[in-house]
């Protein structure tokens, strides 16, 4: 009986005006080579001016992540040559990473130990080809966060459903967009594997640079049924780094421990050491937003959310924001997710715009929502006066009057559905011998006469009485 253990060590680029180590633009560009500076290109002279804000978005996912945070902020020079390093060496933390031996309590259901979390600058990005290499630099400098958890899951969906955790958290602290598809989240994956007494039977194996979610579980999987294989066909494993091939679904071999690099970390001396006071850490806290899972606890307790629509509310600040919006100004929790969760979302999605940009405002909503619960109008009329409020870009009281009034008088529906069973009787006697399925035509025939303005439900319970007597 084998069992997997995970550890993950995930980089986030930041998300600021300028980079972390130079005042060159940290805005995502698909024209290589043009986010940069002397600093970023490493020429003599040239010295690193560290970016604030991104020091305290540092503190503020540590804090986030229940780490004792420094009381000295310190980088360090890690020493390597690659052709994406200008300078020979990244500046990053070592001696005293910003935020050490944290938890991170994953979708109330297990714990995460973050045994610490560093901020760094990125290196650039290497695009390679048949027989040659290009450089953009670019990403040279972009503030990165690197999260490393302790070797504590184990299973690929426990550390998907950590990086999902986690790319929520950046999302809602605007630390960074998260967006894989921009490369802005990379994993490098530890997976071994244990005996059923807890002891350690296969060496650890690093899985290099693997940029997506789904590369990620697919990368974790491969490696957990080769090592099994590997030890029921008594093959020798050993300590190594991999890489994960996407096209292949495989891992494959980049070098053994013994080509370990020795990075020969000293403190970076042209950054200048400050204390983090605890006056700065009370102030970041309380710039920490309400996070997903508090505000999914709170739909389904308060709210009486479903957790499927509770998900799907939480995915994004901008959309949460707009739900409690809508609650707080009176709409019914559930009808106000069934709009953000539906039609809205469905509508922004086809526009490519954030809610934010949404015409129809939260208030918008609610002149449509109330006259729904009132009877006024139809969820069919409802929907038509959605889509023509966001086409003319007016409010919606506007498409509401008495001519598309919802028709909900009892004596005035009971009227239309007495001739009309007066007018189909073959279609009486099928139904009480037994075809009721027919009964939606009695019900479209209503519609029909009533242009689609009789109250569904008052129209299905009239028709009942006139049926099932």
């Amino acid at each position: 009986m084998y069992k997997l253990v995970v550890g993950l060590e995930m980089h986030a680029e930041m998300k600021s005006k300028t980079k972390v180590f130079s005042p060159s633009s940290n805005i995502y560009n698909k024209i290589a080579n043009i986010n940069i500076n002397e600093i970023d290109l490493a020429f003599p002279g040239f010295l690193p001016s560290l970016n604030y804000e991104c020091v305290k978005k540092a503190i503020k996912m540590a804090l986030i992540l229940n780490c004792k945070i420094a009381d000295i902020m310190i980088f360090d020079r890690k020493n390597y040559y690659y052709p994406d390093l200008p300078k020979g060496y990244q500046i990053t933390q070592n001696t005293k990473p910003v935020g050490i031996n944290g938890c991170l309590r994953v979708n109330n259901k297990f714990d995460v130990e973050i045994l610490d979390i560093h901020l760094e600058e990125d290196a650039a990005a290497l695009d390679h080809l048949n027989t040659f290499s290009l450089i953009d630099y670019n990403r040279a400098g972009v503030p990165l966060l690197e999260v490393v958890t302790a070797p504590c899951m184990h299973s690929a969906d426990e550390a998907i459903a950590f990086l999902e955790t986690m790319c929520r958290i950046y999302k809602y602290t605007d630390i960074s967009e998260a967006d894989t598809k921009k490369g802005q989240i990379r994993c490098d994956v530890n997976v071994n594997l244990q005996d059923e007494n807890g002891n350690f039977i296969t060496p650890k194996v690093e899985i290099k640079n693997v940029n997506s979610l789904a590369n990620v579980k697919n990368a974790i999987l491969y490696e957990e049924k080769r090592q099994i294989l590997a030890l029921e066909n008594n093959e020798e494993l050993f300590q190594e780094t991999r890489r994960f091939d996407e096209k292949t679904g495989t891992t494959i071999h980049m070098r053994s421990k013994a080509d370990a690099v020795d990075y020969k970390y000293f403190v970076e001396p042209n950054i200048p050491q400050f204390v983090i006071t605890q006056k700065l850490i009370n102030e970041i806290k309380e710039t920490i937003p309400v996070l997903a899972d508090s505000r999914k606890e709170k739909y389904i307790t308060d709210y009486n959310i479903d957790e499927y629509n509770a998900n799907i509310l939480v995915k994004d600040i901008d959309i949460a924001n707009y739900f409690e919006k809508c609650v707080e100004i009176g709409i019914n929790p559930n009808m106000a997710a069934n709009y953000v969760n539906g039609i809205i979302t469905s509508y922004i999605n086809e526009q490519g715009i954030s809610i934010k940009d949404f015409y129809l405002k939260e208030e918008y909503l609610k002149q449509i929502v109330d006259k729904q619960i009132e009877g006024v109008i139809s969820s069919k009329q409802a929907k038509e006066i959605f889509y023509k409020s966001l086409e003319k870009k007016e409010e919606p009281k506007n498409f509401i009057s008495n001519e598309n009034k919802q028709i909900s008088d009892e004596n005035i529906i009971n009227e239309i559905v007495n001739n009309i069973i007066n007018n189909h009787e073959k279609e009486v006697i099928e139904y009480q011998n037994g075809r009721t399925n027919i009964f939606d035509f009695f019900v479209g025939q209503v519609m029909k006469e009533t242009k689609g303005k009789a109250n569904p439900i008052l129209t299905k319970e009239i028709i009942h009485k006139y049926l099932d007597k």
